[in-house]
């Protein structure tokens, strides 16, 4: 997959399947639009493009810290291959003011050379969103392309979407976010250098900086996973600032892994939340401390099955 930060960095002039959105968390509702965009381009030998809206610079204008599902770098990662080209197109003022009509004829026809275009029912587009799949229907046969309207992925009675997810995740509720995505909810981050005082207490840790865009899940301990090196590690994970031996408000994870021996520092490790244990709290001493994560430590292990 390639991977292109301007729309007018594109200069393939074959033909393509395109999808179009924000792609936060690349859930399961998404999922099924990459795939019909996939699918496509592979019976047809054409180009397989997700066009992802990156909302940072309105943000920036309205002053607005975002809080995200999914890094550009993470979406990257999860797409990697599944399509031909991921085009990220940076929602500055100017995209905002192009018109609907302007949107189909530069981008999709003359720009992505789209055969087909794949989008959700409720897909918008253009200034003040004057576009939507009734437009897009209407100019079809104008400008040479199929239009596919992708159904709503639905969990029991609710359709799965950014929003519902972050709801769940603010709740804590790992499990249910993993079902919505099609994969767990974690990060990736470089292994930091800590007090190291894990290490002197029988349970050395990773710490990885939490992103300040990232959404950030109820502060606690998880059941995780861990990739290092390439092989993952079962382990637990505490989401927070550490408050018992650190005054900083710097939110970190800091995980500790079954099994694993090496060195970590300076690494980049991916970590995934499988399940909430308990909140972060601020014990009374450091043995305190260390009594309620042995604890952790064991029903982890009982959780994932590795008593020694």
């Amino acid at each position: 997959m390639q991977y292109i930060k301007w729309l007018s960095h594109y200069k393939d002039s074959r033909e393509s399947a395109v999808t179009f959105g924000k792609f936060d968390g690349l859930h399961k509702g998404h999922q099924k639009l990459v795939e019909k965009v996939s699918e496509l381009a592979k019976q047809e030998g054409l180009n397989s493009i997700v066009c992802s809206f990156d909302m940072h610079p309105l943000w920036e204008k309205k002053g607005v810290v975002p809080q995200v599902l999914m890094s550009s770098a993470e979406r990257q990662e999860h797409l990697k291959d599944k399509v031909d080209y991921l085009v990220e197109c940076p929602f500055t003022e100017e995209f905002s003011q192009m018109h609907a009509e302007s949107f189909i004829k530069d981008i999709i026809k003359e720009l992505f050379h789209a055969k087909y275009v794949v989008v959700g029912t409720d897909f918008r587009f253009g200034y003040q969103k004057q576009g939507d799949i009734q437009m897009l229907k209407v100019y079809a046969d104008i400008y040479g392309y199929q239009l596919i309207v992708i159904d709503k992925e639905r969990y029991e009675d609710r359709v799965i979407s950014s929003t519902y997810i972050r709801e769940v995740l603010s709740q804590g509720e790992a499990g249910l976010a993993a079902e919505l995505l099609g994969y767990a909810y974690g990060l990736s981050g470089v292994v930091e250098h800590g007090k190291q005082l894990g290490r002197t207490l029988g349970f050395p840790t990773f710490n990885v900086a939490w992103p300040q865009d990232k959404i950030v899940p109820p502060r606690g301990v998880y059941l995780s996973n861990v990739l290092v090196d390439g092989c993952w590690y079962h382990g637990i994970s505490n989401v927070g600032v550490k408050p018992t031996v650190s005054d900083e408000q710097k939110v970190l994870i800091e995980s500790f892994l079954f099994g694993y021996e090496g060195e970590a520092y300076g690494k980049t490790v991916s970590i995934e939340l499988l399940e909430f244990r308990r909140p972060e709290q601020r014990f009374k001493s450091i043995e305190e401390m260390k009594a309620c994560i042995d604890n952790d430590i064991a029903y982890g292990k009982h959780f994932f099955g590795c008593e020694e």
